[in-house]
């Protein structure tokens, strides 16, 4: 496309780029009037789903008796695996996901049938009503019994550079050791759910909350058996995803279908916070190892490293999230020579799946580990040992996957963030108070973030918007990403007022739907706005190009020489306002509707060689933070966190702050106080919010400052922003290290204590034990 239309100057009046517009649901929100699906006006024909559950991890269904669930009040209908008319499988990638359960029992609380009621109460009691036998079977349940068990969804892969076995021999000093890393229960505000409406003939309208509107068309078609056109997905907003919702919304939007689908009847299912909890996957927990060698002045020679996630029952997303562990087990830090392990292990658990770093905080933590461990053997502090490794062009810029890095932001962004948080002097304060506190200890750590941007699914890096200008001169703009509360379509409105230099209050960004932007990949990755973003922009050049052109004849100009700023179109001495040109398009017969596209450029990775470039960019950051921590309780908190974060240029400064501050405080939570727990027969027994904790107001640290690395993306990024999704929450990483750093003052800092995560206090207090008595040998 040829490119003849000038980009407006930022500092436009009228632009809303690079300020910080509130969320365009902000009002709507605070008031209670956004729509959710639950707030959709009910139609009247209106009815309930629930299911039926596994009472056990393993085995084989041998009886089911349905008549009392049929003989329940209100009850219309119920299903097994047996009615479903098309696929039952559901996998999103890899099979492996039956809709309900088939013969084989995956894990405890599986769904085995589901039952339609006229309320939702009816739907719930009628459900507890099923008589079920099953025939045991020995239940995997951990990941070291998966790996004994040799137990896995997907081949296990490596990837590495140079000799590491030759680096370790040689290096003058060498650690290893083993890091358990729990999961994360999403815990999305608003649960699990989905409405299917019927139309005409054979036609299915579903709103759902998902962050895969596409992946929920594609498999609610093939489960009914008809072609994805007689589809149409809706998504307005979500209450929170994380991850949640890219593949495992679609199960209970399938569930929904078939009902709508038999009965002709609107269908509305709601999973209850206890089954939502139970029945659907989280951040993947991690079983990982090291081996690392280096030398006295703490610069690393090599690495072996081996991380195994337990992926649950089925593949789900697993592989490209132990990939993207992977890809982060170096996270800043020039390894040396290295070989990286990564494991895909299928337990007898709910499929995890997605979660808000999708692998790479699992892999990241390991980096950061080894940092803390070569500095207590080094005596060294651990910042120092941090900066001397950091990938620099004296260290080197390669990753143990090959990819060059051609940045290199984090010296200076490192530099500047321990000069303003005054690092040395509080690190100086802080010994002197531990040597004179015997109960109280405090610790302290600045810890970087390097997370690569794109989907490590090549395909998924794509993205389509559609345009329409009517003639009073506002827009409506429709896209491919889904807005749960991320502020994306705030941004995607953003861009479009800049490029047609409007005023924000006259665009209108709309429900995600797949018949008006085909076949879009999830929001995910971070990649929401470096997508849609992109596509919306492509999209209102086409539209530039066709009005540039109209106004050059109009006034005898050159085409690339019209702008679009503060509400007009100009050239030289000629302007008109926006909306009289639009007028003018409309009478001249000329479209005013363009569809745009956008792929990223640049990626690639050969699984063969172990080699590629996966990511396009890498989003950075680093944190400060500072703990207490109560050596007889092992009870902690965090005193006072600050941020220097690296978002390229700023398109919507508020917005990415409160992601910055909410990605650190929920990789907070799971670093620290969000503790999954099974039961020995495979139940969830964290399943709600008595027995699973996440961060409060009270966590908050009050100290808490968050500043914005000004410098704008050296990649073609849209105005050279970078994402701020996921990266921000592995800034809690210095959380979980600062914990450690204040234990390891019992030893006078010469051991790294063994602390798995998260790090709550009966953790801290056994490793506070430990080393005490002399017994941490874990490095």
């Amino acid at each position: 496309m040829r490119k003849l239309v000038k980009q407006p100057a930022a500092h436009a009046e009228h632009t809303p780029l690079l300020k910080p517009a509130r969320h365009e649901s902000a009002v709507r929100q605070v008031s209670g009037t956004a729509r959710y699906v639950d707030d959709i006006p009910a139609p009247d024909s209106l009815c309930y789903v629930s299911v039926g559950t596994t009472n056990v991890a393993s085995g084989t269904l041998q009886a089911l008796e349905l008549a009392a669930v049929w003989q329940s009040p209100g009850v219309i209908d119920v299903i097994t695996i047996a009615d479903i008319p098309g696929h039952t499988d559901i996998g999103p990638v890899f099979g492996g996901d039956p809709i309900l359960l088939d013969t084989e029992v995956k894990f405890h609380g599986q769904p085995v049938f589901a039952v339609l009621a006229e309320t939702e109460e009816q739907a719930r009691v009628a459900a507890t009503k099923a008589e079920m036998s099953f025939t045991g079977a020995p239940a995997i349940l951990t990941t070291d019994a998966a790996l004994v068990a040799d137990s896995k969804v997907r081949p296990t892969h490596e990837f590495g550079r140079g000799d590491i076995d030759a680096a370790l021999a040689s290096a003058p000093m060498t650690a290893s050791g083993h890091l358990s890393v729990g999961g994360q229960e999403h815990l999305y505000l608003e649960g699990q759910v989905s409405l299917a409406i019927p139309e005409e003939e054979d036609r299915l309208s579903i709103y759902t909350s998902s962050q895969h509107p596409s992946e929920v068309q594609k498999l609610v078609a093939e489960v009914l058996g008809v072609k994805l056109h007689r589809v149409a997905v809706d998504m307005r907003r979500m209450g929170g995803g994380f991850g949640g919702k890219e593949s495992q919304a679609a199960q209970w939007a399938c569930l929904a279908a078939v009902f709508a689908w038999r009965t002709q009847r609107a269908v509305k299912m709601r999973l209850p916070r206890m089954l939502d909890m139970q029945a659907t996957g989280k951040r993947h927990p991690f079983e990982n190892d090291y081996h690392i060698g280096f030398d006295a002045s703490g610069k690393m020679h090599g690495a072996r490293i081996t991380v195994a996630g337990n992926c649950g029952h089925s593949p789900d997303l697993s592989d490209a999230i132990v990939d993207r562990a992977m890809f982060h087990t170096d996270n800043a830090y020039q390894l040396g020579a290295s070989k990286i392990t990564g494991h895909r292990l299928k337990t007898h658990i709910v499929s995890h799946t997605a979660f808000r770093g999708f692998g790479g905080p699992q892999g990241l933590i390991m980096a950061e580990l080894m940092m803390d461990v070569v500095a207590r053997k080094t005596g060294l502090d651990p910042l120092t040992v941090r900066k001397r490794n950091l990938y620099s062009p004296q260290n080197g810029m390669i990753t143990p996957y090959g990819m060059e890095l051609e940045q290199d932001i984090l010296p200076s962004l490192i530099e500047r963030l321990e000069n303003d948080a005054h690092y040395w002097q509080r690190r100086e304060a802080l010994t002197r108070f531990n040597q004179q506190s015997p109960i109280i200890k405090k610790g302290l750590s600045l810890t970087p973030v390097k997370f690569g941007i794109s989907f490590t699914a090549k395909h998924l890096n794509q993205a389509g918007a559609l345009i329409h200008i009517y003639t009073d001169g506002s827009v409506q703009v429709n896209h491919g990403g889904t807005e749960m509360g991320q502020g994306l379509h705030t941004k995607v409105g953003q861009i479009v007022a800049h490029e047609f230099g409007i005023s924000l209050d006259n665009i209108e960004v709309t429900a995600t739907r797949t018949d008006k932007v085909p076949n879009t990949s999830p929001t995910a990755a971070s990649s929401g706005t470096d997508l849609n973003g992109k596509a919306a922009q492509n999209a209102c050049i086409t539209l530039k190009q066709r009005l540039a052109e109209l106004f050059a004849e109009e006034f005898g100009v050159a085409p690339d020489s019209v702008t679009f700023a503060d509400g007009k179109v100009s050239s030289g001495d000629h302007a008109l306002p926006f909306t009289q040109l639009v007028q003018n398009a409309y009478m001249a017969r000329i479209s005013l509707s363009s569809t745009g596209y956008y792929r990223t450029p640049k990626i690639y990775y050969d699984r063969d060689t172990g080699s590629g470039r996966p990511f396009f960019y890498f989003a950075n950051g680093a944190a400060v933070s500072e703990v207490r921590v109560d050596t007889l309780t092992g009870e902690y908190t965090v005193d006072k966190v600050d941020i220097l974060h690296d978002v390229g240029t700023s398109l919507n400064p508020a917005i990415d702050r409160g992601q910055i501050e909410g990605g650190f405080i929920q990789g907070m939570g799971w670093l620290t106080t969000e503790d999954l727990r099974w039961d020995d027969s495979g139940k969830l027994i964290s399943n709600n919010l008595a027995t699973y904790k996440i961060p409060a107001i009270g966590d908050t640290p009050a100290h808490f400052n968050v500043e914005l690395f000004d410098r704008p993306n050296a990649e073609d990024s849209i105005y050279h922003s970078k994402a701020v999704g996921e990266p921000p929450l592995m800034l809690a990483m210095s959380v979980w290290c600062a914990i450690k750093d204040a234990v390891s003052s019992l030893a006078d800092y010469r051991i790294d204590p063994a602390i798995p995560a998260p790090a709550t206090p009966e953790k801290v207090l056994t490793a506070i034990t430990a080393l005490q008595e002399g017994k941490n040998h874990a490095n």
